[in-house]
């Protein structure tokens, strides 16, 4: 499988994430081989690749449609995945227990679009995108300050940081 260059984030900016550009390029984690199984296996997720696909790809795309442009246009496709699902709680034992009824084919979808609702629901201003304007990857700012810039220092911050030397040393023309 191919190596993404970034991973451990929440459900749903990880799908997002599973299309990065690379040499120029866009490259779709799904179309790799195994690459969907594998991001089902990643996330504990259950569902023949065949009929999660067509889902999920809806899911990704709709996601990146709401970080980039949020409003009502972009929500609707959220909520069309949402509609696909419900929870419901019991008591049992003094333990609350969440039951989900959701269509298999879409519940890797219906997780990831409910996983959005819930960073909104915690802190909304720390959902970003990757400072770097080439970079189309997302991030759940989770440092102390919360003022994290790069979807990684490795990648992005340290082409950055590398550019700002450049720029600060760089001989002056004669």
């Amino acid at each position: 499988m191919t190596r993404r260059p970034l991973v451990g984030e929440p459900l749903a900016l990880d799908l997002v994430n599973t299309q990065w550009v690379e040499r120029g390029g866009m490259v779709d984690l799904f179309d790799e081989p195994d690459g969907l199984r594998g991001w089902l296996a990643e996330h504990g997720l259950a569902g023949d690749p065949g009929s999660v696909e067509v889902p999920l790809r809806h899911a990704r795309s709709a996601l990146r449609a709401v970080l980039e442009q949020p409003g009502e246009d972009t929500e609707r496709g959220i909520n069309v995945i949402l509609a696909r699902g419900a929870s419901r709680y019991t008591l049992r034992q003094s333990a609350v227990h969440e039951h989900h009824d959701v269509d298999p084919g879409w519940l890797p979808s219906w997780r990831a679009a409910t996983n959005y609702l819930d960073l909104l629901r915690q802190q909304p201003t720390r959902i970003r995108r990757c400072g770097n304007p080439a970079c189309v990857l997302y991030f759940y700012d989770t440092s102390r300050n919360g003022t994290r810039r790069w979807c990684s220092m490795d990648g992005c911050g340290g082409r950055a940081k590398a550019a700002r030397h450049y720029q600060r040393h760089r001989p002056t023309p004669a």
